[in-house]
This record gives C-alpha cells, structure tokens and sequence, in this order.
C-alpha cells in the first residue's frame, strides 16, 4: 500500500490556505527621505510670553500662528522667514494715580506680531528626523487694545515697529518624505522703547527676551537641489 498521493494531499491542503491569504509586504514610509528638497513650508500653533510695558509686572501669554518657508541653498544652509502673529490679554500697571481711571481697564488685550528673516542650518539628522538651529532679525508691531485709556495710562509700551530677533529653531519627526511634524521652541527678542512722564529717562528703550514655542506641520516640496 502507497501513502504517497495521501501525503500530497495532505501538504497541498496545509498549503493552500497560506497561498489564499497572499503574501505581507513591508513598506516603509520613511524610505525616501533624503534632505535634497529646495522649498519647505510650515504652520503652526504658536505660543509667546512677553511683558507689555516697563512697569507692568505681569506678563501676558499669548497664543497666535507660527507661519515660515525655507529655501535651501545646500543641505546644511538655508534663508528662512518668519511671521508670527500672537494676541491675548495683559495685566495692566498703577502709573497715574487714583484719578487716572486705570482701574477702568480689566484685561485689555495685546497683540505683537514678528517679521524676522535670517540663515538656517541642518544639523543631526536621519530618516526620522532631525534637529535644525536658526537666527532670524527683523521687526515687532507691537498693539495694545485699551481704549479709552492711552498706553502710557495702563503701564504699557506705545504703539510701535521694534526691532525684534528669534533665536532657537526646530525638532522635527519625519512621517513621510514630505510631511514633517514639527516642534520650535524659541527665544524671542523686541526692543520696545517708551514715553512715560512718571517713569524718569523714558527715552531708553527696553531689551525684552521672552519664550515662544510653536507645534505645527511642515511640508517639502519635491523640487530637488
């Protein structure tokens, strides 16, 4: 007796079912990750501490949109800029008097706004992410909405274009070729100046550094160097 087509089937019946599932390929979405792109693009959820005037103790936490673009003139060098947008509310300081009517004013809200421009550069990185460092100069605007009181009247800076930079840069985790997400923690620099006729040598004007951070996305254009 032959246990031979009785062996056979039995293999092509153990076979058969591996066979019907198809075969697992693994793929990888970070396979074609290569730092050669020309253009990148971010936006992001930003967030900036600053301190609305010389005499106002408390200091204001804003949140706004962290928005920038890069093009890379090798892989390690780029120009970048910058423009972020912050506003929230800012305590307010005594500087008039019991008559001046500050008391009138609860939370006024503020806003600045950076437009920063400057080099930046690639340092550590691999297929999941990288580590970038920049330096970026421009201006601040600098707004404060307190009406009907001036800003002088509330401890605040005047109305104003400053001087402004960004020291810091970003954390970045690759989740595609293209697609990045992003994290910018950054020291933020104005130098607001200010005309208070209680405050003596108002002419001098005020060097503030402050912490901001942003968490956003980035996009890579395909465009290659």
């Amino acid at each position: 007796m032959s246990f031979a087509p009785r062996a056979q089937a039995q293999a092509q019946s153990t076979a058969s079912p591996t066979a019907g599932n198809g075969t697992y390929i693994a793929t990888d979405p970070l396979a074609n990750v290569r730092y050669d792109n020309r253009f990148d693009f971010s936006l992001g959820a930003a967030y900036g501490h600053i301190h609305a005037g010389p005499v106002a103790l408390q200091g204001a936490n804003l949140g706004g949109l962290d928005l920038s673009a890069s093009y890379w003139f090798s892989k390690h060098w780029a120009l970048e800029g910058s423009g972020r947008g912050y506003l929230g509310t800012s305590g307010v300081a005594s500087v008039g008097g019991s008559n001046s009517g500050q008391n009138d004013v609860r939370g006024p809200f503020v806003s600045q706004y950076l437009f920063v421009a400057g080099p930046e550069w690639l340092g550590p990185h691999n297929k999941h992410g990288d580590i970038m460092l920049h330096v970026l100069a421009g201006g601040a605007h600098f707004l404060s909405h307190d009406w009907p009181q001036t800003p002088a009247g509330v401890g605040f800076y005047d109305n104003q274009i400053a001087p402004a930079a960004v020291f810091g840069g970003h954390i970045d985790l690759n989740r595609t070729s293209r697609w990045v997400f992003r994290v910018s923690p950054d020291a933020l620099f104005t130098r607001y100046g200010f005309n208070y006729p209680v405050v003596p040598a108002t002419s001098s004007p005020h060097d503030n550094w402050n912490f901001g951070i942003s968490v956003g996305v980035e996009y890579k254009f395909k465009t290659k160097r």
